[in-house]
C-alpha cells in the first residue's frame, strides 16, 4: 500500500496576544537572525504499519488505550552520495521488532557519555538545541555526538577530523579497526577517542531533519532525531566484524518505484523481510526522506533543501484502523505533515 494523502488539517490559532499574527512563524535560524516564514496548513497522510510494530497495535486496539511507554532518546543519520541513478542512500536491516523499522538509516540510541566534551567543529550545542528544539544544551550535544557515534559504529563512516576543514582518512579500517570495535563495545567513548586522536567533531557536516516520536502503543518507544549527511571523500562503509547482516547503498528513486513490491526485503534475504513491501519493513521518517531525495537532482540540492529555519518539527504518528484477519493487516499509521514537499508522495 502506497501513502495516500487525505483532506487538510487546518493548523490551530494562535493562543496568546503575544504570539506572531496568524499565518506567520518567528524563528531562529543557526548564524542568522529572526525569521519569518508562512505557515502552512497541515496535511495528513497514511502510511503502512511495519510488521514488527502489529502484535503491539493488535494489543493497544484490543485492551483500550493506555498510558504510553517512556521513550528512549536515539539518533539517526541519512547518508547520501551521487550516483548514476540519481541520489543513493545508505540503508541498513535492523534483526529483530524495532519501532525504528528493519530497513532504517544509520543510529540508535543515546549513551551517557555522548554529553562528553571534546573538540567541536560547528555550531554551538546552544545553537544546535534551538534547531532540535530541546531547550537543553547538553541534550543536543548528546543527540548530535550519538549520531556521529552510532553512525561510525555501524558504518565506519566518521565525520571528524583534525581541523574545521579536514575529515579522517580511511577511519573503517586499518588502523582505525581496532579503535572502532572497542568503540562498539564500549570500552572507550567517542569524545574519548577523539581526544586521543587530536580530532573534532565535525557536526558542521550534519543537518538536522526531524524528531520523530515512536507511536503511543510501541512497546519498546525512541524519542529519534533524524539528520543527513553527505558521505564524505575517501571514505567507504564497511560493517564490522559480526555486526550487522546487510547494508546497500540504493538509489532512493529504485527504492520507491519498488515501495509496492518486495523487491528490498528480497534483496536483504532474511526470513522476516523476504515477501515483505517497503512500508512492511520501515518508518514513516524513513519514506519521507527517500521522497526527498528521489525528488533532488543531486546531494547538494537534497542537503540544502533541509536547510532548517527555525526548529526542527517534531512528529507522532497515530495509529488508525483495526485488524484485519490474523495478520493485522488493517492498521496503518497516520502523520500530520507541513504543506510543501514534505507532503506530496
Amino acid at each position: 500500500m502506497s501513502p495516500s494523502p487525505v483532506p487538510p488539517r487546518p493548523s490551530p490559532a494562535p493562543e496568546s496576544a503575544s504570539e506572531p499574527a496568524p499565518g506567520r512563524r518567528v524563528g531562529l535560524a543557526v548564524g542568522h537572525g529572526p525569521i519569518h516564514r508562512a505557515q502552512r496548513e497541515l496535511q495528513s497522510r497514511v502510511f503502512e504499519l511495519a510488521e514488527g510494530e502489529l502484535p503491539a497495535a493488535r494489543s493497544w486496539w484490543v485492551h483500550g488505550e493506555r498510558r504510553p511507554r517512556a521513550a528512549r532518546r536515539a539518533s539517526s543519520v541519512a547518508v547520501v552520495r551521487d550516483g548514476p541513478n540519481g541520489v543513493e542512500t545508505l540503508l541498513r536491516y535492523r534483526a529483530g521488532p524495532t519501532p525504528l523499522g528493519s530497513v532504517a538509516f544509520p543510529g540508535g540510541s543515546l549513551d551517557a557519555s555522548d554529553e562528553d566534551g571534546c573538540p567541536w567543529f560547528g555550531p554551538t550545542a546552544a545553537q544546535w538545541s534551538r534547531v532540535l528544539g530541546v531547550g537543553d544544551h547538553r541534550l543536543a550535544r548528546r543527540h548530535l555526538t550519538g549520531a556521529l557515534r552510532e553512525l561510525y559504529e555501524e558504518t565506519g563512516i566518521l565525520l571528524a577530523g583534525p581541523d574545521r576543514f579536514s575529515v579522517a582518512s580511511n577511519p573503517g579500517g586499518g588502523e582505525w579497526q581496532q579503535a572502532r570495535t572497542a568503540l562498539d563495545r564500549q570500552e572507550v567513548s567517542l569524545p574519548e577517542l577523539m581526544g586521543r586522536r587530536g580530532f573534532g567533531l565535525r557536526t558542521d557536516l550534519l543537518r538536522a531533519v526531524g524528531r520523530w516520536n515512536s507511536p503511543h502503543f510501541s512497546h519498546r518507544r525512541f524519542d529519534t532525531q533524524y539528520f543527513a549527511a553527505a558521505v564524505p571523500y575517501g571514505q567507504e562503509v564497511s560493517l564490522l566484524e559480526g555486526k550487522g547482516h546487510w547494508a546497500e547503498w540504493l538509489p532512493a528513486r529504485q527504492v520507491l518505484a519498488g515501495r509496492d513490491t518486495a523487491d528490498v526485503g528480497e534483496a536483504i534475504g532474511r526470513p522476516d523481510t523476504v515477501g515483505r513491501s517497503l512500508g512492511r519493513l520501515t518508518v514513516p521518517a524513513v519514506e519521507l526522506l527517500l521522497e526527498r531525495m528521489a525528488a533532488a537532482g543531486s546531494t547538494v540540492e537534497f542537503l540544502m533543501g533541509l536547510t532548517v529555519r527555525g526548529s526542527v518539527p517534531e512528529h507522532t504518528p497515530e495509529l488508525q484502523g483495526a485488524p484485519d484477519g490474523p495478520e493485522g493487516g488493517g492498521f496503518n499509521l497516520a502523520v500530520d505533515l507541513p504543506g510543501g514537499q514534505w507532503a506530496r508522495p
